[in-house]
């Protein structure tokens, strides 16, 4: 028996709608056993990696792929994706993706369910599972109503159900708090225990410390640079920057600090945008109880907090976008309704792909833009390190490419009120710091508020923190 989980082998892939190669002659074997961190700049070909490896290439996503890919001793050109889902587990960067069902119990079933098992055997696995994960209480929850951790331990938990011996990862931590990612870790300890094979694509690096035993650091298709877990680790955040990639070390969690509104800088004030009975609840649960809040004008807010503790409820009703919702928000003296903020306001959206409409990135960017000019708009896409792909179709783009597309398209509507929900998920270290240089780049005429877990960006970019944890200041 071979020692390798998975062999790719000479392997060039370039999607059926792109103009370059994703992996160009790529080789790479995967032992049986070890967790594989896979790092490197958006684009650089770890997600189409992670698509060889649970089959979505080549029999889902189309394209001329050269080269031979086994995976379990199976050559996946002649394996269907039915046949693989038995011994190859996903867990995608948004767990909605691969969602089914509307309930949690549902859906941990539903792999099994499409595997053939009996019922019985079904139910000892969701039982033994949910016992492993220590996810119990999540149990018979509607899956709208978790937080994006809790949907993050259900998406792995309906993998593990099916008893993979292969488990795939992409960007599993864009959209968690550091304590959701001290879970995930425990999860992913956990399957290396069970002997199982992990291979992570991922941005954040520093907490798959003590998890990964080695690391590929990919670059233009390619595997540039190969490092055991402790040399790479071992790297200084300024080698770390130098190929593209995220600090390892967290400087600053702003979880740690008090709620409240802070500032991080000497801040001349130019007036507030006053929120007013902002008061919100989903069924019995309160989201939000907030009776007043001052912002500053023109500040850059961080809006922080864990995990459900109601941070894209209150932008969602400052922006006009939460049905039912009574608040008002006062700017300059004048009252404004949650219809009237729709026209003041831009919001870019947590999951970019709910707002990308057009066929190529530049028609994206103008057709939000109101006077702003072609010229302009590309101005912002070379700001932006994304005016090579105006032609291309947008969801033909990488994640990160993405957001940088929709932030564009935000900048571009010139708005007075720029919120962005999570912007630099799935973004890399140079999407990340373009995007806060961009943001620090808008000056005193627009207010922006982040929502984000992303302390990097928070160190870079914002005047203020403004803490909330279960819906309140």
């Amino acid at each position: 028996m071979t020692d390798n989980a998975a062999q790719i082998k000479g392997v060039s892939f370039r999607y059926a709608n792109g103009e370059e190669g994703a992996l160009n002659g790529i080789d790479l074997e995967i032992r049986q056993g070890e967790c594989l961190l896979l790092c490197g700049g958006s684009g650089c070909g770890k997600t189409t990696v992670t698509r060889l490896l649970n089959g979505l290439i080549p029999h889902y996503f189309e394209g001329d792929m050269q080269g031979e890919v086994t995976v379990l001793g199976k050559d996946i050109r002649k394996t269907s994706i039915e046949e693989l889902a038995g011994s190859v587990g996903s867990v995608f960067q948004n767990p909605r993706s691969q969602f089914f069902c509307v309930d949690t119990t549902s859906e941990i079933a539903f792999g099994c369910e499409n595997l053939g098992l009996p019922e019985e055997e079904i139910l000892t696995r969701i039982e033994k599972t949910a016992k492993d994960m220590d996810i119990e209480k999540l149990l018979g929850r509607s899956i709208f109503n978790l937080s994006g951790g809790e949907k993050q331990k259900i998406a792995c938990a309906s993998t593990a159900a099916m008893l993979p011996q292969l488990i795939v990862l992409d960007e599993p931590t864009s959209n968690l708090d550091l304590d959701s990612i001290e879970e995930l870790k425990k999860i992913l300890l956990m399957w290396k225990k069970q002997g199982k094979t992990i291979v992570i694509a991922e941005h954040r690096l520093g907490w798959i410390d003590g998890v990964c035993d080695r690391v590929l650091f990919m670059q233009q298709g390619s595997v540039k640079e190969e490092f055991s877990a402790s040399d790479f680790f071992a790297l200084t955040t300024a080698q770390l920057n130098g190929r593209g990639l995220r600090a390892v070390h967290i400087q600053t969690n702003y979880l740690e600090t008090k709620t409240g509104m802070t500032s991080l800088i000497d801040f001349e004030q130019r007036g507030t945008i006053r929120l007013e009975n902002f008061h919100y609840t989903y069924a019995d649960q309160d989201a939000i109880r907030i009776d007043t809040l001052e912002i500053p004008q023109g500040s850059v807010t961080a809006v922080v907090g864990h995990n459900g503790a109601g941070k894209s409820t209150l932008i969602k009703c400052l922006c006009g976008l939460q049905k039912g919702f009574k608040g008002s928000t006062v700017i300059g003296g004048k009252r404004f309704k949650p219809k009237q903020m729709l026209t003041l306001s831009y919001m870019v959206m947590q999951d970019v792909n709910h707002q990308l409409f057009t066929d190529t990135v530049l028609d994206e960017v103008l057709l939000s833009a109101g006077s702003c000019s072609e010229e302009k708009a590309i101005g912002l896409l070379e700001r932006l390190d994304i005016a090579q792909f105006r032609k291309r179709h947008p969801m033909s783009l990488s994640g990160g490419q993405k957001q940088r597309t929709a932030i564009a398209s935000a900048l571009a509507a010139d708005k007075k009120l720029l919120v962005f929900d999570e912007p630099t998920s799935g973004l890399d270290y140079a999407g990340m710091e373009s995007t806060a240089k961009l943001i620090r780049s808008l000056g005193c005429d627009v207010t922006v508020l982040i929502v984000t877990h992303d302390m990097e960006l928070i160190r870079r970019c914002c005047t203020h923190v403004l803490h909330i944890e279960n819906g309140n200041i």
